[in-house]
């Protein structure tokens, strides 16, 4: 997903919450919401759906010309829950580290005095799993080159290398995931990033063996899959009015409280008129809903961009960020 699939439906979203406020207060069961909009009623809809399914209705397969896709092994219900995803990583926001959940993402209340917070035990307990790594490194000249040079995916990266240094998972673990290309003049500024990792974790004195995982070509190609497929995360309260508020912010501000990499989600292709979509309501566990029923043995597609642009301005975003000229129905039809 380019740029974290970055483009947050900012537009779309414009577009719903003037149709929304038309409607009546009922809370709509957010057919078609883009992913950071939903309601309460949708919240006890997905928790319900979720205590009573199985294994999820879906399988991965080879697409005709996209490569690997999701396909629906039943029919799915619009609005139903196909499944949940937990993130394989997560990082917040470098603007909101006292205002989120180191670990889930979840916003907090009000204010954290402390550099980082965690909002339950578990999160705290879970996150062992980096932080114990984490805390034995000065980060200071890291974390200052990505806040002055605003990147977000060599945090996930470290945030990665935390975890397979203290031994929770290993390092090819995001390998069957999609890399991205990146460009002949990305690298430079990509090499100088893997530089600076390393010699702050060679600071802090981890053995070499430990580190043997840490390349230049390792660097590289986790950077790559995580530009591609990490998800901007934009959450989602419990009220309809929160749902009015969370579109509102998205359209007028950076509502993202952070990115997150998921395993099956990053299998879903493109489409400009989706099938599906995904949601945070209250942390980084991804929800992914159908927007209308979905045959047995059709593939469940998601929008990576803002889907109210033109065709031609669709194109040219989807060729220059993904890779692929787009032909579904929408786009050979010129809308």
């Amino acid at each position: 997903m380019f740029l974290g699939r970055a483009v947050a439906f900012r537009r779309w979203t414009s577009l719903e919450l003037s149709r929304l406020r038309r409607r009546s207060p009922i809370p709509p069961v957010a057919a078609s919401l883009p992913p950071t909009a939903t309601s309460s009623t949708v919240a006890v809809d997905v928790t319900n759906a979720a205590a009573r399914s199985g294994p999820p209705p879906i399988r991965v397969s080879l697409t005709e010309s996209a490569g690997r896709g999701v396909f629906a092994t039943r029919k799915i219900g619009a609005g139903e829950l196909i499944h949940s995803a937990k993130p394989l990583v997560t990082h917040p926001s470098s603007s909101l580290l006292r205002k989120v959940c180191y670990y889930c993402l979840r916003k907090l209340g009000q204010e954290s005095s402390r550099s980082c917070y965690f909002c339950s035990e578990d999160c705290r307990e879970n996150s062992k799993a980096f932080f114990e790594v984490e805390k034995r490194t000065d980060w200071s000249l890291y974390d200052d080159h990505c806040r002055v040079q605003g990147l977000k995916y060599p945090l996930m990266v470290k945030r990665l290398a935390c975890m397979i240094l203290s031994g929770a998972v290993p390092a090819d673990s995001l390998d069957i995931l999609q890399p991205a290309c990146l460009l002949p003049e990305t690298l430079k500024e990509v090499e100088e990033e893997f530089e600076l990792l390393k010699y702050t974790f060679m600071k802090a004195k981890f053995e070499d063996k430990q580190m043997s995982f840490l390349t230049k070509q390792w660097y590289i190609n986790v950077l790559a899959r995580i530009r591609i497929n990490s998800f901007r995360i934009e959450l989602v309260g419990g009220s309809y009015e929160d749902l009015l508020t969370s579109a509102a912010a998205s359209v007028e501000a950076d509502a993202a409280v952070g990115n997150a990499i998921y395993m099956l989600p990053s299998f879903y292709n493109h489409d400009c008129d989706p099938n599906t979509h995904i949601l945070w309501i209250e942390n980084a566990n991804a929800k992914l809903k159908a927007l209308h029923d979905i045959e047995a043995g059709e593939e469940l597609r998601i929008c990576y961009i803002d889907v109210s642009m033109g065709c031609e301005a669709r194109q040219k975003i989807l060729a220059e960020g993904f890779g692929f000229k787009c032909s579904c129905l929408r786009c050979l039809s010129g809308e």
